[in-house]
């Protein structure tokens, strides 16, 4: 592989639009210009299969929950940046550390740059974000789409520098495995502490309820467990198998200190990601 450094923007199903557009104009060109006119090679981020003879390249993952991913669930412009380095020990570590070097004045100088455009972008995508519950549909799942790319390969034995045109995952289309239409919130019993803390960690508004009440909705009924395909593998690296869930309408009988996640808040998608059986 040739490259000093490789880039990759949050790339999930639910992610704002134009927090992902951001990304791009505000950062990532940028960013892509300076590291070039420091003379450094830079691509997106791809890994290679370990399948012998495989030459396809898939893009990082799709899955809401890698840190980069969950960010841009947070309404947040989250980047990725790899270099050069797995097995080199300290060769060529001084232009290593320039790739780093280079990249995060980049990024800092681009974010002062946009200071007002962040703020008024998050609080845009918080409002939208806000309004969507109940309406619409969520993507429980999705995978990166198969197509075609053309990199730059180092030749093994000569050296040279080859463009070759791979079999590639692109995580900048996403293909929904799975969907649902959006619910307005999620109920969770009184013994659910220790989910609150974790939501609430994330930064997730949980409500306590201080009344008995009646809720209709849909609850959950865990249908048996599927082996995880190709597809979804992409999505949900590590796993071997995932959640099937049947949901069944009910009528719940909600008594005081049972907690309600509601979907009308700006983390509403990342609540879906955290919450849902059936999400990676």
């Amino acid at each position: 592989q040739r490259f000093d450094a490789l880039l990759q923007y949050a790339t999930t199903a639910n992610q704002a639009p134009f927090v992902t557009k951001a990304a791009e104009e505000w950062f990532r060109q940028p960013l892509l210009a300076s590291l070039r006119s420091a003379g450094l090679s830079v691509d997106w981020y791809a890994t290679v299969s370990a399948e012998p003879g495989d030459r396809t390249l898939t893009m990082g993952s799709v899955g809401p929950q890698v840190g980069r991913n969950a960010s841009g669930l947070r309404n947040a412009v989250s980047l990725l940046v790899e270099t050069r380095g797995g097995g080199m020990g300290r060769v060529d570590l001084k232009r290593r550390v320039n790739t780093h070097v280079t990249a995060v004045h980049n990024v800092l100088t681009s974010a002062a740059r946009h200071a007002d455009d962040l703020v008024k972008l998050r609080q845009f995508v918080d409002r939208d974000t806000t309004a969507l519950a109940c309406r619409g549909d969520v993507v429980l799942e999705a995978a990166p789409t198969p197509s075609e790319y053309t990199t730059s390969m180092l030749d093994a034995t000569t050296g040279d520098v080859r463009r070759l045109t791979v079999s590639w995952l692109s995580a900048l289309q996403l293909r929904a495995l799975k969907t649902r239409p959006r619910p307005c919130g999620y109920w969770l019993a009184e013994s659910e502490g220790e989910a609150v803390r974790r939501l609430r960690l994330l930064g997730i508004e949980v409500q306590r309820l201080d009344e008995l009440g009646e809720l209709r909705g849909e609850s959950y009924r865990l249908v048996g467990r599927e082996p995880v395909g190709p597809d979804a593998a992409a999505s949900n690296p590590g796993a071997a198998t995932r959640l099937k869930v049947q949901l069944l309408p009910t009528l719940l009988d909600v008594p005081a200190g049972s907690y309600y996640v509601s979907l009308e808040q700006p983390l509403a998608n990342l609540a879906v990601a955290v919450l849902d059986p059936e999400s990676p």
